[in-house]
C-alpha cells in the first residue's frame, strides 16, 4: 500500500467550508492529514467537518471564524493546539472578490478585499508561526491567483491583495527559513466551474459586457493555451506536493497552475 504523504499531519484550511477550500480539505484528509476547516459560514464549515470525520474518524474539529479578527484567529489556533498539540500545515485559502471600474470602486469594498485576502492571511500566518517556530517545522501555503502575477481588468482590489500576498509569502519565507518552516504560494488560473464563477462572476461579467454567460466562459477559455479551465484537482496536486516532505527544499515560491496562461 502506498504511504500517505501527509499521515498524521495537522492542517488548518481557511475558507474550508465550500468550493476549492472544501476540496483541499478532503484531498489532504485522504492523504492522512487531520484537517481543521475554518470558515465564516457556520453551516458550510460544519458540513465540511462532518465529511472529513467520515474520511478520518480522528478529525472533526472546525471553527466558524472571521479571519480578519486577530482575537478570533488567536483563539482558534490555541484551540487547535489544545486538541492536537501541534500545527504542521496552514492552507490560507479564504478570499473574496469584488469587481468594479476604478472610478466607481467603493472605498469600503476595496478595503474589505484587502482586509480578507491580505490581512487575514497575515493574521493566520502570524499565529500558526508561533507553534511552528517552537516545533522548528511547518509549512504555510497561500492560495493566491494568476492575478498575483499580472494586473486584472476591473479587479484592482483583488489583484492588489494577491500581489501583496506574494510579497508577504516571500518575506515570511525569509524570516522563517531558519526555523525549518517553508512558505509558498499557489497561483491558480480561472476555476470556471467553482461556485464563485457559477453563482456570481459569469452573470456579473455578462451583464457588464452585454454578452451571454456562455460567451464569457468562451472568452476566458480562449486565453488558456491548454484550452480548459483550472480544476480543484489541478490545485490540489500542487498543494499536496508543497505540503509534503518532497518539497523540502522549496520556499518563497509562487507556483503557477494556469494551463500556460501565466508563465512568470
Amino acid at each position: 500500500m502506498k504511504k500517505k504523504s501527509l499521515k498524521d499531519k495537522v492542517a488548518i484550511v481557511t475558507g474550508g467550508g465550500r468550493g476549492l477550500g472544501e476540496a483541499l480539505c478532503q484531498g489532504m484528509a485522504k492523504e492522512g492529514a487531520l484537517v481543521i476547516p475554518w470558515d465564516i459560514d457556520r453551516v458550510n464549515v460544519q458540513k465540511s467537518a462532518n465529511t472529513l470525520h467520515t474520511i478520518n474518524p480522528s478529525a472533526g474539529l472546525y471553527h466558524t471564524i472571521d479571519i480578519t479578527s486577530e482575537e478570533e484567529v488567536k483563539k482558534a489556533v490555541n484551540d487547535v493546539l489544545t486538541t492536537y498539540r501541534k500545527i504542521d500545515i496552514l492552507i490560507a485559502n479564504a478570499g473574496i472578490l469584488e469587481s468594479h471600474e476604478i472610478t466607481e470602486f467603493p472605498a469600503n469594498a476595496w478595503r474589505k478585499v484587502l482586509e480578507v485576502n491580505l490581512v487575514g492571511y497575515f493574521l493566520c500566518a502570524k499565529y500558526v508561526a508561533i507553534p511552528m517556530k517552537r516545533q522548528r517545522y511547518g509549512t504555510i501555503i497561500q492560495i493566491n491567483s494568476k492575478s498575483g502575477k499580472k494586473g486584472s481588468y476591473k479587479n484592482s482590489a483583488y489583484a492588489a491583495s494577491k500581489f501583496g500576498g506574494i510579497g508577504l509569502t516571500q518575506s515570511i519565507a525569509l524570516e522563517l527559513a531558519e526555523y525549518g518552516i517553508r512558505v509558498n504560494a499557489v497561483c491558480p488560473g480561472n476555476l470556471l466551474d467553482s461556485p464563485l464563477w457559477q453563482e456570481s462572476l459569469f452573470e456579473q461579467y455578462a451583464k457588464k459586457w452585454g454578452v451571454t454567460p456562455e460567451e464569457v466562459r468562451k472568452k476566458y477559455l480562449n486565453q488558456v493555451p491548454m484550452q480548459r479551465p483550472c480544476t480543484y484537482q489541478d490545485v490540489l496536486n500542487v498543494v499536496l506536493f508543497l505540503a509534503s516532505d518532497s518539497a523540502g527544499y522549496m520556499t518563497g515560491q509562487a507556483i503557477n497552475v494556469t494551463g500556460g496562461q501565466e508563465m512568470r
